[in-house]
């Protein structure tokens, strides 16, 4: 079972697990978000004696506090005794993709080329930090994050939502195509 647990599975299959998940929140009338946890873990922190917008009944999302607490376990027990020891893989597309925008794959999830310790420059760091604070703003202000707006929102039919994902491709392709090669 464990080896059968440690193979590469389609990619489909990912899809058909979110499809499942999905219908049955609809069904109890439910949507997920994990940017909405943020808001809840603030308002267990007392932000709700500061800001009103922290200020609402958390007990209402703690199956959302669980589904995250689960996302991170089950992350950890991927990471530690699932991980596969073969190296990556990627199309030769892809790499070409990466080559062209001056990132060598080396067979990692995390090319060393990007988040190694060599690669931690003050400007780095800085655009990190910057780059955090616009998805966090970003969340907050379009009332969700992309997987919460991509697979919640338009599970659900929600116009703002479908706004928000075509938002989000337009800046990805946009920071890929355009910035990615003047920043580095």
């Amino acid at each position: 079972m464990i080896e059968l647990l440690k193979q590469p599975w389609p990619w489909y299959t990912s899809g058909a697990v979110i499809a499942a998940i999905m219908v049955t929140l609809l069904f109890f009338g439910k949507s997920f978000g994990f940017s909405s946890n943020l808001r809840t873990l603030c308002t267990l922190a007392g932000a709700g004696k500061k800001t009103s917008f922290f200020d609402f009944d958390w007990k209402t999302q703690k199956w959302n506090l669980l589904f995250l607490l689960g996302s991170v376990l089950g992350g950890l027990i991927a990471r530690t005794w699932l991980q596969s020891q073969q190296p990556l893989q990627l199309s030769a597309a892809t790499i070409t993709d990466l080559n062209a925008l001056g990132i060598h794959f080396d067979g990692q999830l995390e090319p060393e080329q990007l988040f190694g310790l060599q690669s931690l420059s003050l400007q780095n760091v800085g655009l990190m930090l910057a780059g955090g604070l616009l998805i966090g703003f970003g969340s907050r202000y379009a009332g969700g994050c992309t997987s919460g707006h991509a697979i919640s929102g338009l599970s659900n039919l929600q116009l703002p939502s479908l706004v928000a994902v075509i938002g989000f491709f337009a800046g990805g392709l946009i920071m890929t195509h355009l910035l990615f090669p003047l920043i580095f």
